[in-house]
């Protein structure tokens, strides 16, 4: 049998996950495709798909596992999406659920057109469509950096 899964994915987590499931859906249009919950209806764990991507969104369980609204709003790392839609009306729809804009979409050196977001518990978001190509060479040129590994 073929395994569904990406080889990577990211775990969120939450104070309220099934809140964020929500939100999740609204601004982005992830779709969830697994909840596992416990017997009082809490949530155990859980998947939402963007794509062929998914991402996990799960609650506090542990000291180390915490949302950034229960550590000061610190965050150390971030999701990073890309669409191939508009992505100026996909930020609208991300600040209409009620994300904040850190970042309105701008080019990029690299070719996407990139904008920033937090979610209502701290966690950032980045966004990214490929609106033209873009070679090493002009990159460097652009950011006067030099740059290895470039596709």
């Amino acid at each position: 049998m073929a395994d569904w899964r990406s080889p990577l994915t990211s775990a969120v987590v939450y104070r309220d996950p099934k809140a964020a499931l929500k939100f999740l859906e609204a601004a982005f249009g992830f779709e969830l495709f697994m909840l596992i919950e416990d017997a009082e209806g809490s949530l155990v764990h859980s998947e939402m798909r963007f794509g062929d991507a998914a991402i996990m969104v799960g609650y506090e369980w542990s000291d180390d596992y915490r949302s950034p609204a229960s550590v000061g709003g610190k965050v150390t790392q971030s999701v990073h999406i890309r669409v191939d839609t508009d992505i100026d009306a996909h930020c609208e729809r991300a600040r209409a659920a009620g994300m904040e804009i850190v970042m309105a979409p701008a080019d990029q050196f690299y070719g996407a057109r990139t904008y920033r977001c937090r979610d209502p518990e701290g966690h950032i978001w980045t966004i990214a469509q490929e609106v033209r190509a873009v070679s090493r060479e002009e990159a460097e040129a652009a950011t006067g950096l030099k740059i290895t590994g470039w596709v």
